[in-house]
Protein backbone atom coordinates (compact mmCIF):
# COMPACT_ATOMS: atom_id res chain seq x y z
CA UNK A 1 0.00 0.00 0.00
CA UNK A 2 1.43 3.47 -0.96
CA UNK A 3 0.61 6.96 0.82
CA UNK A 4 -1.08 9.54 -1.45
CA UNK A 5 1.03 12.26 -1.85
CA UNK A 6 1.90 14.84 -4.92
CA UNK A 7 5.11 12.25 -5.67
CA UNK A 8 3.19 8.92 -5.49
CA UNK A 9 -0.08 9.80 -7.72
CA UNK A 10 1.29 8.85 -11.03
CA UNK A 11 1.39 5.05 -9.32
CA UNK A 12 -1.93 4.92 -9.26
CA UNK A 13 -3.07 5.48 -12.78
CA UNK A 14 -3.89 1.97 -14.10
CA UNK A 15 -6.35 1.63 -10.65
CA UNK A 16 -8.19 5.15 -10.88
CA UNK A 17 -8.71 8.16 -12.70
CA UNK A 18 -5.55 10.93 -11.63
CA UNK A 19 -5.35 14.82 -12.67
CA UNK A 20 -3.05 15.22 -15.56
CA UNK A 21 -2.47 18.72 -15.02
CA UNK A 22 0.18 20.18 -13.37
CA UNK A 23 -0.53 21.28 -9.81
CA UNK A 24 2.62 23.09 -9.31
CA UNK A 25 1.40 26.15 -11.50
CA UNK A 26 -2.46 26.13 -10.38
CA UNK A 27 -2.87 30.04 -8.24
CA UNK A 28 -5.28 30.66 -5.91
CA UNK A 29 -7.79 32.23 -6.41
CA UNK A 30 -10.66 30.42 -4.27
CA UNK A 31 -10.58 30.35 -0.51
CA UNK A 32 -12.84 28.07 1.27
CA UNK A 33 -13.91 27.97 4.65
CA UNK A 34 -15.03 24.38 5.74
CA UNK A 35 -13.39 21.58 3.73
CA UNK A 36 -15.76 18.42 4.78
CA UNK A 37 -16.32 15.84 2.68
CA UNK A 38 -19.49 17.36 1.13
CA UNK A 39 -17.00 20.08 -0.66
CA UNK A 40 -14.42 17.95 -1.10
CA UNK A 41 -17.24 15.92 -3.30
CA UNK A 42 -18.96 18.74 -4.80
CA UNK A 43 -17.06 22.17 -5.44
CA UNK A 44 -13.51 20.56 -5.27
CA UNK A 45 -14.86 18.17 -7.73
CA UNK A 46 -16.61 20.88 -10.35
CA UNK A 47 -12.88 22.84 -10.39
CA UNK A 48 -10.93 19.56 -10.58
CA UNK A 49 -12.84 18.94 -13.89
CA UNK A 50 -12.06 22.32 -15.03
CA UNK A 51 -8.16 21.70 -14.35
CA UNK A 52 -8.43 18.66 -16.10
CA UNK A 53 -9.72 20.59 -19.63
CA UNK A 54 -6.67 23.00 -19.35
CA UNK A 55 -8.73 25.88 -17.67
CA UNK A 56 -9.28 27.71 -14.21
CA UNK A 57 -5.41 27.59 -13.75
CA UNK A 58 -5.74 30.82 -11.61
CA UNK A 59 -9.22 29.24 -9.36
CA UNK A 60 -7.28 26.96 -7.11
CA UNK A 61 -8.60 26.19 -3.42
CA UNK A 62 -7.15 26.95 -0.60
CA UNK A 63 -9.05 25.44 2.42
CA UNK A 64 -9.21 26.72 5.98
CA UNK A 65 -10.07 25.39 8.73
CA UNK A 66 -11.02 27.30 12.19
CA UNK A 67 -12.32 24.76 14.57
CA UNK A 68 -10.12 22.63 16.91
CA UNK A 69 -11.99 19.75 15.13
CA UNK A 70 -10.53 21.04 11.54
CA UNK A 71 -6.93 20.15 13.13
CA UNK A 72 -7.11 16.24 11.93
CA UNK A 73 -8.08 17.67 8.17
CA UNK A 74 -5.22 20.10 8.57
CA UNK A 75 -2.98 17.28 9.14
CA UNK A 76 -4.38 14.80 6.18
CA UNK A 77 -4.08 17.75 4.09
CA UNK A 78 -0.49 18.73 4.44
CA UNK A 79 0.55 15.03 4.64
CA UNK A 80 -0.98 14.50 1.40
CA UNK A 81 -0.20 17.42 -0.66
CA UNK A 82 -4.22 18.00 -0.13
CA UNK A 83 -4.88 15.25 -2.12
CA UNK A 84 -7.43 12.89 -1.57
CA UNK A 85 -9.42 9.80 -3.28
CA UNK A 86 -13.35 10.47 -4.65
CA UNK A 87 -15.29 7.62 -5.17
CA UNK A 88 -18.57 7.18 -6.36
CA UNK A 89 -20.31 4.24 -5.41
CA UNK A 90 -23.13 3.09 -7.79
CA UNK A 91 -26.13 0.88 -7.01
CA UNK A 92 -24.67 -1.98 -7.51
CA UNK A 93 -21.71 -2.21 -5.69
CA UNK A 94 -19.08 -0.67 -8.58
CA UNK A 95 -17.14 2.35 -7.46
CA UNK A 96 -15.41 4.97 -9.91
CA UNK A 97 -12.82 6.44 -8.33
CA UNK A 98 -10.72 9.40 -8.81
CA UNK A 99 -7.78 11.64 -7.19
CA UNK A 100 -9.03 14.78 -6.82
CA UNK A 101 -6.01 17.87 -7.18
CA UNK A 102 -7.85 21.35 -7.20
CA UNK A 103 -7.55 22.35 -3.45
CA UNK A 104 -3.55 23.46 -3.47
CA UNK A 105 -3.58 24.57 0.07
CA UNK A 106 -4.67 24.05 3.35
CA UNK A 107 -4.27 26.86 6.27
CA UNK A 108 -5.38 25.98 9.84
CA UNK A 109 -6.25 29.78 11.53
CA UNK A 110 -5.56 29.21 14.44
CA UNK A 111 -2.05 28.45 13.57
CA UNK A 112 -2.01 31.56 11.63
CA UNK A 113 -4.58 33.86 11.23
CA UNK A 114 -2.48 36.31 9.62
CA UNK A 115 -1.96 33.90 6.93
CA UNK A 116 -5.50 33.70 6.40
CA UNK A 117 -5.73 37.14 5.94
CA UNK A 118 -3.24 37.65 4.04
CA UNK A 119 -4.71 35.18 1.59
CA UNK A 120 -8.16 36.38 1.32
CA UNK A 121 -6.80 40.02 0.96
CA UNK A 122 -4.88 38.85 -1.89
CA UNK A 123 -5.92 40.28 -4.69
CA UNK A 124 -5.59 36.97 -6.96
CA UNK A 125 -8.07 35.75 -4.45
CA UNK A 126 -11.67 36.39 -5.63
CA UNK A 127 -14.28 34.08 -4.13
CA UNK A 128 -14.59 33.06 -0.23
CA UNK A 129 -16.57 30.18 -0.57
CA UNK A 130 -18.17 28.31 2.26
CA UNK A 131 -19.50 25.72 3.88
CA UNK A 132 -20.25 25.56 7.59
CA UNK A 133 -23.42 23.81 8.12
CA UNK A 134 -27.02 25.33 8.77
CA UNK A 135 -26.09 26.65 12.19
CA UNK A 136 -22.84 28.65 11.09
CA UNK A 137 -24.61 31.34 10.10
CA UNK A 138 -26.86 31.82 13.56
CA UNK A 139 -24.26 34.96 14.71
CA UNK A 140 -26.22 37.14 17.66
CA UNK A 141 -24.63 40.45 17.79
CA UNK A 142 -25.89 40.81 21.12
CA UNK A 143 -23.95 37.29 22.22
CA UNK A 144 -21.17 37.26 20.11
CA UNK A 145 -19.71 40.48 19.98
CA UNK A 146 -16.85 40.81 17.33
CA UNK A 147 -14.94 37.33 16.97
CA UNK A 148 -11.73 37.95 15.11
CA UNK A 149 -11.23 34.53 15.12
CA UNK A 150 -13.82 33.13 13.66
CA UNK A 151 -14.45 32.97 10.10
CA UNK A 152 -16.60 35.70 10.12
CA UNK A 153 -13.49 37.87 11.73
CA UNK A 154 -10.83 36.80 9.42
CA UNK A 155 -13.48 37.31 6.24
CA UNK A 156 -14.25 40.70 7.73
CA UNK A 157 -10.69 41.87 8.54
CA UNK A 158 -9.46 41.10 5.22
CA UNK A 159 -12.48 43.12 3.37
CA UNK A 160 -11.42 46.15 5.40
CA UNK A 161 -7.49 45.38 4.26
CA UNK A 162 -8.76 45.18 0.81
CA UNK A 163 -11.17 48.52 0.55
CA UNK A 164 -7.79 49.94 2.17
CA UNK A 165 -5.75 49.03 -0.56
CA UNK A 166 -8.08 49.91 -3.31
CA UNK A 167 -9.25 46.16 -4.32
CA UNK A 168 -12.69 45.27 -5.09
CA UNK A 169 -14.47 42.66 -2.48
CA UNK A 170 -14.00 39.07 -3.36
CA UNK A 171 -17.28 37.50 -3.80
CA UNK A 172 -18.95 35.66 -0.41
CA UNK A 173 -20.21 32.52 -2.03
CA UNK A 174 -22.35 30.52 0.61
CA UNK A 175 -22.94 26.93 -0.58
CA UNK A 176 -24.95 25.99 2.45
CA UNK A 177 -28.14 24.36 2.91
CA UNK A 178 -30.26 27.28 3.93
CA UNK A 179 -33.30 28.90 1.91
CA UNK A 180 -31.44 32.69 0.44
CA UNK A 181 -27.93 31.25 1.58
CA UNK A 182 -26.24 34.67 -0.39
CA UNK A 183 -28.65 37.01 1.36
CA UNK A 184 -28.27 35.31 4.79
CA UNK A 185 -24.46 35.30 3.96
CA UNK A 186 -25.15 39.01 2.97
CA UNK A 187 -27.19 39.65 6.26
CA UNK A 188 -24.73 37.72 8.58
CA UNK A 189 -21.56 39.48 7.32
CA UNK A 190 -22.55 43.13 7.06
CA UNK A 191 -24.49 43.05 10.96
CA UNK A 192 -20.51 41.46 11.85
CA UNK A 193 -18.97 44.21 9.88
CA UNK A 194 -21.05 46.99 11.37
CA UNK A 195 -19.90 45.74 15.42
CA UNK A 196 -16.64 46.71 13.82
CA UNK A 197 -17.05 49.50 11.50
CA UNK A 198 -20.17 50.57 10.06
CA UNK A 199 -18.95 52.44 6.99
CA UNK A 200 -17.16 49.28 5.96
CA UNK A 201 -20.62 47.19 6.82
CA UNK A 202 -21.84 49.39 4.44
CA UNK A 203 -19.06 48.96 1.86
CA UNK A 204 -19.28 45.15 2.00
CA UNK A 205 -22.96 45.48 1.34
CA UNK A 206 -22.90 48.08 -1.25
CA UNK A 207 -19.85 46.32 -3.15
CA UNK A 208 -19.69 42.51 -2.13
CA UNK A 209 -21.47 40.21 -4.37
CA UNK A 210 -22.91 37.05 -2.58
CA UNK A 211 -24.62 34.64 -5.29
CA UNK A 212 -27.48 32.43 -3.78
CA UNK A 213 -26.69 28.57 -4.52
CA UNK A 214 -28.50 25.28 -4.56
CA UNK A 215 -26.30 22.55 -4.11
CA UNK A 216 -26.91 18.53 -3.95
CA UNK A 217 -24.93 15.46 -3.63
CA UNK A 218 -25.25 12.98 -0.74
CA UNK A 219 -22.60 12.69 1.10
CA UNK A 220 -21.96 10.34 4.10
CA UNK A 221 -19.17 10.91 6.86
CA UNK A 222 -16.14 9.05 6.44
CA UNK A 223 -15.69 6.03 8.63
CA UNK A 224 -12.88 3.58 9.13
CA UNK A 225 -14.47 0.92 6.88
CA UNK A 226 -14.60 3.48 3.85
CA UNK A 227 -10.60 4.10 4.22
CA UNK A 228 -9.92 0.13 4.79
CA UNK A 229 -11.90 -0.37 1.30
CA UNK A 230 -10.61 2.54 -0.68
CA UNK A 231 -6.84 0.89 0.79
CA UNK A 232 -8.33 -2.83 -0.67
CA UNK A 233 -9.60 -1.86 -3.74
CA UNK A 234 -6.49 0.50 -5.02
CA UNK A 235 -3.53 -0.58 -2.32
CA UNK A 236 -4.16 3.53 -1.87
CA UNK A 237 -2.97 4.72 1.74
CA UNK A 238 -5.79 7.64 2.06
CA UNK A 239 -6.25 8.68 5.08
CA UNK A 240 -9.55 10.82 4.37
CA UNK A 241 -11.24 9.34 1.67
CA UNK A 242 -14.71 10.97 0.23
CA UNK A 243 -17.66 8.58 -0.76
CA UNK A 244 -20.85 9.71 -2.61
CA UNK A 245 -23.66 9.45 -4.62
CA UNK A 246 -23.53 9.22 -8.53
CA UNK A 247 -25.91 11.61 -8.73
CA UNK A 248 -24.81 15.50 -8.05
CA UNK A 249 -25.97 19.24 -8.95
CA UNK A 250 -24.89 22.51 -8.67
CA UNK A 251 -26.99 25.72 -9.37
CA UNK A 252 -25.34 29.04 -8.72
CA UNK A 253 -26.59 32.67 -9.59
CA UNK A 254 -24.06 34.61 -11.77
CA UNK A 255 -23.37 37.16 -9.62
CA UNK A 256 -19.30 38.00 -8.91
CA UNK A 257 -17.68 40.80 -7.85
CA UNK A 258 -14.24 39.59 -9.99
CA UNK A 259 -14.99 36.57 -11.93
CA UNK A 260 -15.50 33.43 -11.80
CA UNK A 261 -14.55 30.00 -12.90
CA UNK A 262 -16.26 28.97 -16.12
CA UNK A 263 -18.36 26.29 -14.18
CA UNK A 264 -21.11 25.77 -16.95
CA UNK A 265 -18.74 23.80 -18.94
CA UNK A 266 -18.75 21.02 -16.21
CA UNK A 267 -22.82 20.82 -15.76
CA UNK A 268 -23.02 23.77 -12.94
CA UNK A 269 -25.92 25.22 -13.87
CA UNK A 270 -25.50 29.39 -13.83
CA UNK A 271 -28.50 30.89 -13.78
CA UNK A 272 -30.56 34.49 -12.68
CA UNK A 273 -32.33 32.73 -10.01
CA UNK A 274 -31.79 30.19 -8.02
CA UNK A 275 -34.82 30.06 -5.97
CA UNK A 276 -36.90 27.72 -7.60
CA UNK A 277 -34.40 25.12 -7.53
CA UNK A 278 -33.49 25.78 -3.82
CA UNK A 279 -37.02 25.68 -2.31
CA UNK A 280 -37.34 22.30 -4.54
CA UNK A 281 -34.14 20.63 -2.83
CA UNK A 282 -34.89 22.50 0.52
CA UNK A 283 -38.24 21.19 0.67
CA UNK A 284 -38.25 17.72 -1.01
CA UNK A 285 -34.98 16.41 -0.57
CA UNK A 286 -33.65 18.13 3.03
CA UNK A 287 -36.60 17.91 4.68
CA UNK A 288 -37.75 14.56 3.51
CA UNK A 289 -34.05 13.41 4.65
CA UNK A 290 -35.88 14.59 8.37
CA UNK A 291 -39.39 12.87 7.77
CA UNK A 292 -37.00 9.85 7.39
CA UNK A 293 -34.85 10.29 10.23
CA UNK A 294 -36.52 10.47 13.50
CA UNK A 295 -39.35 7.81 12.49
CA UNK A 296 -36.76 5.39 11.18
CA UNK A 297 -34.38 5.30 13.88
CA UNK A 298 -37.33 5.21 16.41
CA UNK A 299 -38.45 2.23 13.97
CA UNK A 300 -35.10 0.19 14.27
CA UNK A 301 -33.55 1.12 11.29
CA UNK A 302 -29.84 2.75 11.58
CA UNK A 303 -29.04 2.87 7.62
CA UNK A 304 -30.74 5.30 5.24
CA UNK A 305 -30.98 3.14 2.38
CA UNK A 306 -32.89 0.43 4.67
CA UNK A 307 -35.33 2.98 5.26
CA UNK A 308 -36.03 4.44 1.78
CA UNK A 309 -36.79 0.42 1.14
CA UNK A 310 -39.45 -0.32 2.90
CA UNK A 311 -42.24 0.67 1.40
CA UNK A 312 -44.50 1.82 4.37
CA UNK A 313 -41.46 4.82 4.50
CA UNK A 314 -41.32 5.35 0.49
CA UNK A 315 -45.56 5.77 0.00
CA UNK A 316 -45.27 8.32 3.32
CA UNK A 317 -42.10 9.81 2.22
CA UNK A 318 -44.30 10.54 -1.53
CA UNK A 319 -47.24 11.66 0.11
CA UNK A 320 -45.25 14.18 2.12
CA UNK A 321 -43.53 15.50 -1.10
CA UNK A 322 -46.81 14.98 -3.40
CA UNK A 323 -49.44 16.76 -0.94
CA UNK A 324 -47.71 19.16 1.50
CA UNK A 325 -44.30 20.17 -0.20
CA UNK A 326 -45.06 20.60 -3.48
CA UNK A 327 -47.78 23.08 -2.97
CA UNK A 328 -45.20 25.27 -1.87
CA UNK A 329 -43.02 25.46 -4.71
CA UNK A 330 -42.57 27.88 -7.24
CA UNK A 331 -42.17 26.55 -11.01
CA UNK A 332 -38.80 25.21 -11.57
CA UNK A 333 -37.47 25.73 -14.98
CA UNK A 334 -36.18 22.05 -16.71
CA UNK A 335 -37.30 20.22 -13.94
CA UNK A 336 -40.15 16.96 -14.15
CA UNK A 337 -41.06 17.58 -10.79
CA UNK A 338 -42.29 13.80 -10.63
CA UNK A 339 -39.59 12.43 -11.80
CA UNK A 340 -37.25 14.57 -9.22
CA UNK A 341 -39.66 13.03 -6.59
CA UNK A 342 -39.13 9.26 -7.47
CA UNK A 343 -35.10 10.17 -8.53
CA UNK A 344 -35.43 10.90 -4.96
CA UNK A 345 -36.51 7.81 -3.75
CA UNK A 346 -34.16 6.15 -5.86
CA UNK A 347 -31.18 7.85 -4.29
CA UNK A 348 -32.08 7.68 -0.78
CA UNK A 349 -32.30 3.78 -1.45
CA UNK A 350 -28.89 3.05 -2.36
CA UNK A 351 -27.35 0.67 -0.28
CA UNK A 352 -23.62 1.31 -1.73
CA UNK A 353 -23.93 5.11 -0.19
CA UNK A 354 -24.44 3.32 3.27
CA UNK A 355 -25.18 6.75 5.34
CA UNK A 356 -26.38 6.61 8.87
CA UNK A 357 -29.71 7.37 10.38
CA UNK A 358 -28.02 8.92 13.00
CA UNK A 359 -26.32 11.72 10.87
CA UNK A 360 -29.64 12.97 9.73
CA UNK A 361 -30.86 13.15 13.12
CA UNK A 362 -28.22 15.57 13.87
CA UNK A 363 -28.27 19.12 14.46
CA UNK A 364 -32.22 19.00 14.29
CA UNK A 365 -32.72 22.55 16.00
CA UNK A 366 -30.70 24.21 12.81
CA UNK A 367 -32.69 21.90 10.46
CA UNK A 368 -36.06 21.53 11.14
CA UNK A 369 -36.47 25.78 11.14
CA UNK A 370 -35.23 26.02 8.03
CA UNK A 371 -36.46 22.99 5.77
CA UNK A 372 -39.59 21.96 7.54
CA UNK A 373 -40.92 24.70 9.09
CA UNK A 374 -41.91 26.87 5.91
CA UNK A 375 -43.51 24.24 4.79
CA UNK A 376 -46.23 23.59 7.51
CA UNK A 377 -46.40 27.75 7.66
CA UNK A 378 -47.62 27.51 3.85
CA UNK A 379 -49.60 24.85 4.48
CA UNK A 380 -51.30 26.67 7.61
CA UNK A 381 -51.18 30.15 5.51
CA UNK A 382 -53.27 28.48 2.63
CA UNK A 383 -55.15 25.36 4.57
CA UNK A 384 -53.54 23.03 2.93
CA UNK A 385 -52.82 19.66 4.30
CA UNK A 386 -49.82 18.58 7.10
CA UNK A 387 -50.70 15.68 8.81
CA UNK A 388 -47.12 14.23 7.43
CA UNK A 389 -44.94 17.41 8.41
CA UNK A 390 -46.88 17.90 11.88
CA UNK A 391 -45.84 14.13 12.10
CA UNK A 392 -42.36 14.48 11.55
CA UNK A 393 -42.35 17.46 14.34
CA UNK A 394 -43.66 14.98 16.41
CA UNK A 395 -40.94 12.33 15.58
CA UNK A 396 -38.35 14.79 16.11
CA UNK A 397 -39.68 15.83 19.82
CA UNK A 398 -40.23 11.97 20.51
CA UNK A 399 -36.83 11.11 19.90
CA UNK A 400 -35.30 13.74 21.76
CA UNK A 401 -36.77 11.95 24.65
CA UNK A 402 -33.70 10.25 24.41
CA UNK A 403 -34.82 6.88 24.61
CA UNK A 404 -36.09 4.56 21.29
CA UNK A 405 -38.65 2.02 21.57
CA UNK A 406 -36.77 -0.47 23.25
CA UNK A 407 -36.00 1.50 25.96
CA UNK A 408 -32.32 2.30 24.73
CA UNK A 409 -30.31 5.48 25.39
CA UNK A 410 -30.43 7.85 21.90
CA UNK A 411 -27.64 9.98 21.69
CA UNK A 412 -29.07 13.57 21.05
CA UNK A 413 -26.65 15.51 18.78
CA UNK A 414 -27.62 19.00 19.20
CA UNK A 415 -26.72 22.59 19.76
CA UNK A 416 -29.66 23.09 22.03
CA UNK A 417 -29.32 19.57 23.25
CA UNK A 418 -30.12 20.86 27.08
CA UNK A 419 -33.02 23.01 26.20
CA UNK A 420 -35.03 20.67 24.57
CA UNK A 421 -34.11 17.42 25.68
CA UNK A 422 -35.99 18.39 29.18
CA UNK A 423 -38.94 19.82 27.01
CA UNK A 424 -39.09 16.59 25.92
CA UNK A 425 -39.59 14.21 28.74
CA UNK A 426 -42.50 16.34 30.21
CA UNK A 427 -44.15 15.77 27.23
CA UNK A 428 -46.21 12.46 28.10
CA UNK A 429 -47.92 14.92 30.76
CA UNK A 430 -48.00 17.64 28.64
CA UNK A 431 -47.82 16.95 24.85
CA UNK A 432 -47.44 20.72 23.59
CA UNK A 433 -44.35 20.85 26.09
CA UNK A 434 -41.92 20.92 23.27
CA UNK A 435 -43.38 23.33 20.78
CA UNK A 436 -42.76 26.25 23.67
CA UNK A 437 -39.39 26.72 22.88
CA UNK A 438 -40.69 29.86 20.31
CA UNK A 439 -36.85 30.56 19.42
CA UNK A 440 -37.34 26.77 17.55
CA UNK A 441 -40.81 26.74 16.49
CA UNK A 442 -42.27 30.65 16.50
CA UNK A 443 -46.07 30.88 17.32
CA UNK A 444 -46.77 27.22 15.94
CA UNK A 445 -48.36 26.89 19.29
CA UNK A 446 -50.82 29.32 18.73
CA UNK A 447 -52.10 27.57 15.49
CA UNK A 448 -54.83 24.87 16.70
CA UNK A 449 -54.81 23.12 13.15
CA UNK A 450 -51.05 22.38 13.49
CA UNK A 451 -51.12 22.01 17.21
CA UNK A 452 -53.99 18.90 17.09
CA UNK A 453 -52.13 17.16 14.05
CA UNK A 454 -49.03 17.43 16.34
CA UNK A 455 -50.56 15.98 19.05
CA UNK A 456 -52.69 13.20 17.72
CA UNK A 457 -49.21 12.23 16.14
CA UNK A 458 -47.61 12.29 19.16
CA UNK A 459 -49.87 10.51 20.43
CA UNK A 460 -49.48 7.60 18.48
CA UNK A 461 -45.84 7.46 18.25
CA UNK A 462 -46.07 6.75 22.19
CA UNK A 463 -49.21 4.29 22.17
CA UNK A 464 -48.29 2.76 18.54
CA UNK A 465 -44.98 3.40 17.72
CA UNK A 466 -43.17 4.86 14.71
CA UNK A 467 -43.51 2.45 12.12
CA UNK A 468 -47.13 1.83 13.17
CA UNK A 469 -47.30 5.84 12.64
CA UNK A 470 -46.03 5.60 9.24
CA UNK A 471 -47.95 2.89 8.11
CA UNK A 472 -51.23 4.83 9.09
CA UNK A 473 -49.97 7.70 6.47
CA UNK A 474 -48.83 5.76 3.89
CA UNK A 475 -50.70 6.55 0.47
Amino acid sequence: MTKLRADTVGQFADVVSVPTYDRAGIGVGIVHFGVGGFHRAHQAMYLDRLLERGEAREWGICGVGVLPSDKRMRDVMRDQDCLYTLSITNPDGTWETRVVGSIVEYLYAPDDPEAVIEKLADPRTRIASLTITEGGYNFSPDSDGYDTTSAFGLIVEALARRRDRGLVPFTIMSCDNIEGNGHMAQATFTAFARLRDPDLAEWIDSEGAFPNSMVDRITPATTADTTVEVAQRYSIDDAWPVVTEPFTQWVLEDHFTAGRPAYEKVGVQVVDDVAPYELMKLRLLNASHQAMCYLGYLSGYRLVHEVARDPDFARFLLRYMNTEATPTLRPVPGVDLDEYKHTLIERFSNPAIRDTVARLCAESSDRIPKWLLPVVRHQLSTGGEMSCAATVIASWARYAEGVDEQGNEIEIVDPLRDRLVPLARKQRQDPTAFLTDREVFGDLIDQPVFVDSYVQALASLHENGAAATVAALRQ
